[in-house]
């Protein structure tokens, strides 16, 4: 019995762990570099091909500008959909790898996948109506207000004024979820190379080291900021698409349906030649590897931080 009730309070403290610390990561790197997520939003903004200004130039002037904007709808949601991936990763792993040193390198890494796959699906119930809200905040629209940027999703619940036609909550809650097909669709393969390549090299690390521990956060912010910025730069061309789908605003032949809304920003991409497709790789790259470092770091050091508490007491 007393084993029983030791076991379920080493779950709920794994648990708050994966919870907190989860929070902890996502906060601080959503903050901390939001300007350059904002920079990357508005270089992969579509291009209006009537504009007699420089790209450069054009980025460069809206750069400047409202760099910030969008920033309330990600602190309500940065926190949440962390926990809620860590939760899930954690828990999934604790579940499939009881004895990881028993387990050969591809049942490691399948885990591992599986894990961060299931943690990013989480994960995006929550991020992505605050990241349609973000980014027309970003990219401008609605004169960069995240407040005015939700109520006009918010609206699609009454009437629409010009031709009376019927609305609902069920168009809200569509409008929220514009781009969650391709969000899902880029973050799995992002967060499978991730953690597949940062799992890997802590495990390296601490067999090198002799560890009986957790690595330092350090070292983990290190091995998440190099794993962070190839899984980027790999990644982005999904990242555009994304971008382009929850942009795209009602009235402006942007489709309904999942499919259709990225078939569409596919062929409006393809139009402005391949190297659309990795239009602000720099700022990705550099925003998710510095970020991969805070991000990773910060929760390597929340979780070894309560660890420690924990075997103290």
């Amino acid at each position: 019995m007393a084993e029983s009730r030791d076991q379920g309070s080493l779950a709920t403290s794994l648990w708050t762990r994966s919870l907190i610390a989860g929070a902890v990561a996502g906060l601080t790197v959503d903050c901390s570099l939001y300007p350059l997520d904002t920079i990357k939003t508005r270089l992969q903004k579509a291009r209006h091909h009537g504009s007699s200004a420089p790209a450069s130039s054009v980025s460069l002037r809206q750069t400047i500008r409202g760099i910030y904007a969008g920033l309330p709808s990600v602190l309500l949601g940065s926190a949440p959909s962390a926990a809620s991936f860590f939760i899930v990763y954690d828990g999934v792993k604790r579940s499939l790898a009881t004895k990881p040193e028993s387990q050969s390198r591809s049942q490691l890494i399948l885990t591992q996948s599986l894990a961060s796959s299931m943690g990013e699906i989480a994960a995006c119930a929550v991020r992505v109506p605050t990241e349609v809200v973000k980014q027309r905040a970003q990219a401008g629209l609605f004169g960069g207000s995240s407040l005015l940027a939700l109520k006009d999703i918010l609206a699609l619940r009454h009437p629409d004024p010009a031709s009376g036609a019927k609305r609902g909550y069920g168009q809200v809650v569509r409008e929220l979820y514009r781009g969650a097909g391709i969000t899902i669709a880029r973050e799995i393969p992002f967060a499978i190379l991730q953690f597949s390549m940062w799992e890997a090299m802590k495990e390296a690390y601490i067999k090198r080291q002799q560890l009986e521990g957790p690595v330092p956060a350090s070292t983990s912010a290190l091995f998440g900021s190099i794993a962070g910025a190839i899984s980027a730069g790999l990644t982005t061309p999904l990242d555009v698409i994304k971008t382009r789908v929850m942009l795209a605003r009602r009235g402006d032949g942007a489709e309904v349906k999942s499919g259709a809304q990225i078939k569409h920003a596919v062929q409006e991409i393809s139009k402005e030649g391949f190297s659309a497709f990795f239009r602000g790789i720099q700022p990705r790259v550099a925003w998710i590897g510095i970020g991969g470092a805070i991000f990773l770091g910060s929760y390597q050091f929340a979780w070894n931080t309560m660890e420690r508490r924990s075997k103290e007491e």
